[in-house]
């Protein structure tokens, strides 16, 4: 079940349907992993039927109701990493996202950015840079809907995003 709906996400990842936004210039270049997945793919995803007994799958369908698009990018190659950092500082600059934290760790320097919702945990965009150290990816990772910020962490396991780990460990007790 797990298996088929990663499997699913994947083979619709390319469909050229999404709309334009700030980060869409990475995607389709050499140098960059992209992963693109759009409301009626989360739509799709949320009429599965799950084991209503596992509880973790229950979350995630959940969640997955919440979101319209994800958004990720990662490339080791400095020069898209340059243009990455710069286009995710105007972004955020013209977005009126606000930093939730900010982590630098043995050369990774990882950026946290929302635009919260109604209630203070409640989160409509959650963006993500990380500046990878020596031999790791560098991400740029955009997610947009109506969600809680407790409940991302599911979303980054059952979808193995990259930057996941990063993004559970930052967000742990920020709830």
């Amino acid at each position: 079940m797990k298996k088929l709906i990663i499997t699913l996400v994947l083979v619709l990842v390319s469909s050229p349907f999404f709309a334009q936004n700030a980060f869409d210039k990475f995607d389709g270049q050499d140098d960059v992993t992209s992963i693109v997945v759009n409301k009626k793919m989360f739509e799709l995803m949320s009429k599965v039927k799950v084991d209503t007994s596992d509880k973790e799958a229950q979350q995630y369908m959940n969640l997955i109701k919440k979101l319209d698009n994800l958004k990720v990018f990662t490339t080791q190659s400095t020069r898209v990493e340059g243009e990455m950092k710069a286009t995710a500082d105007k972004y955020i600059k013209t977005a009126g996202l606000e930093e939730l934290m900010r982590v630098n760790d043995k050369g990774k320097n990882i950026k946290i950015m929302v635009k919260s919702g109604a209630k203070d945990s409640q989160i409509k965009e959650l963006l993500m840079f990380i500046e990878g150290g020596k031999e790791e990816d560098t991400v740029l990772m955009s997610l947009t809907g109506d969600f809680d910020l407790s409940e991302i962490s599911v979303l980054t396991d059952k979808m193995k995003i990259p930057g996941g780990d990063d993004l559970k460990k930052a967000t742990k007790g920020k709830k």
